[in-house]
Formats: structure tokens, sequence, C-alpha cells
């Protein structure tokens, strides 16, 4: 089973990109981020032309996140629990379905700029909320992927300039220990236990050159139960993507699993 997550970065804005890369791929399942449209401006018919059922949970000109799957979801959540405040669209899940089911989470996290204000204190927050339920996912012993953009670069070796992001929420100690806290419940980073060599980068600024100079960061990221770790065979970072006329300024990451 091959799985993918992209933040996309307005999902209409880019259509065309995506759907000639899911197209070419035809990924069992994809994880989108960052959709900047409502439910009912989401292009699901275009994705259902290519053999996909469609899960959405969006919200106008921001956020927004949806999964796509080769084969019916069952068992659909839309939004991180936690909390009766947040109406931020950043959290999806379904089961999908199959002879191996396995429970995918599509994450959207909050960026947490500019630090020391209310913004990365929500950042901390959700990473809380996350945490507390992935925990109790994890207690369900399931194939379990935890996938998205995390908005977390976890160590140096994930940046090509890891000094200019000092000053970031990327890159606080305080988010740090939020994704190590999140880990240690027992979920394994993917690409780390496929592969784990400095330069995977997943995201480059549209500013001061960044993608020409390869000045990149990893804050795509997958994070597995045990029983998904077991079948872990790959982590494809499809970084050609990125080169394309008017990209995302993030590429897909593919994950495969044995199932």
């Amino acid at each position: 089973m091959r799985i993918a997550t992209w933040n996309v970065n307005s999902i209409n804005a880019r259509l065309d990109n995506v759907l000639a890369w899911v197209g070419a791929e035809l990924p069992d399942v994809v994880g989108f981020q960052e959709l900047k449209c409502m439910d009912e401006k989401f292009p699901a018919e275009a994705f259902e032309r290519l053999g996909y059922n469609v899960a959405v949970h969006g919200q106008k000109t921001y956020n927004g996140v949806a999964l796509l799957s080769k084969t019916p979801m069952e068992d659909i959540r839309r939004g991180l629990p936690g909390s009766d405040v947040d109406d931020h669209a950043r959290y999806i899940e379904a089961v999908i379905s199959g002879p191996t089911p396995v429970r995918v989470g599509c994450i959207y996290l909050p960026n947490g700029n500019p630090i020391g204000t209310e913004k990365f204190e929500y950042k901390l927050d959700w990473f809380a909320r996350l945490r507390k339920h992935a925990g109790e996912l994890l207690a369900l012993e399931e194939r379990l992927i935890l996938m998205g953009d995390y908005n977390v670069i976890p160590e140096p070796e994930d940046a090509d300039k890891p000094e200019t992001w000092v000053n970031d929420a990327l890159f606080q100690p305080e988010s740090r220990a939020a994704w190590r806290a999140l880990k240690n419940l027992g979920l394994a980073d993917a690409y780390m236990q496929a592969d784990g060599a400095p330069g995977g980068y997943t995201f480059w600024d549209y500013q001061a050159g960044a993608w020409q100079r390869n000045h990149g960061i990893r804050i795509d990221h997958g994070l597995l139960s045990p029983q998904a770790a077991d079948r872990l065979k790959s982590v494809v970072i499809h970084r050609d993507v990125r080169d394309t006329e008017k990209p995302s300024d993030h590429v897909p990451v593919v994950f495969e699993l044995d199932l």
C-alpha cells in the first residue's frame, strides 16, 4: 500500500499540478493539507474520476485537509478532539478498508509564528491534544499512520541552514520537545526508519532562491504505530514536483507499507 501526504498550498490554485501527480502515481491513499477552501469548493469529482473516494474537512481561505482512498473509508473523524472552541480545519482521520485495514490521520499542525504570541501557544496546545489522541489510537493496536505537515524541524540535520531557523516557531526547543513527546508514545518516524539520510527536505520557501540553493527543511512527516512500522518498505520524497510550474512550497512524500 502506497500512502502519500502533500501540503498543496491551495488545492484549486494548483489543481492541474496535483491531478497530474496523483494521476501519474496513483497512490492507494492521499492526504492533502492547506486546501484553502470549503468542502463544497473542493474538486472532489476530479479525483473521483481517478478512482478515489473523497473525505474533506475544509475551511474558507485557510487550512483544510482531505483524504483520498481507492477503497471505502470508515470511521471518518473531522477535527482533532480535545477542544470545544478550536474551529480550524487541521485534522481528518479514517480507517482505510481492505483485507488489511490501516487507520490514517492527516495533519496540518499550526505554524506557530511569531513566537511569544498566542499563535505559538496554540501550536503547543494543538501538539498536546494530538499527543493525547495518538495515545488513545495506539491503545487500539492497529496499523496507524499519522502523517502530514507537522510544521516542526526535528533536528538540525533536517534543515540545510539550521541557523536561519533559530527564531522560527518550527525550530523552537518547545516545538521539538513536543515532537519528541509524541514520538515517544511508541511511534516511529518513517523517514528515519527507512532512510534517515540528511537532506530529506520536503519544503523550500518561495523566497530568496531557497529551491535553487536547496535551502530546504524536513517538516512533512509520517509517524507509524509499531504494527505499521513493522510493515514499512520505503519512503520516497518526490522533490521533482517542486520544480514544476506554479508549485506548492511542499512536495509529496510517499510511504510504502507491505500490507
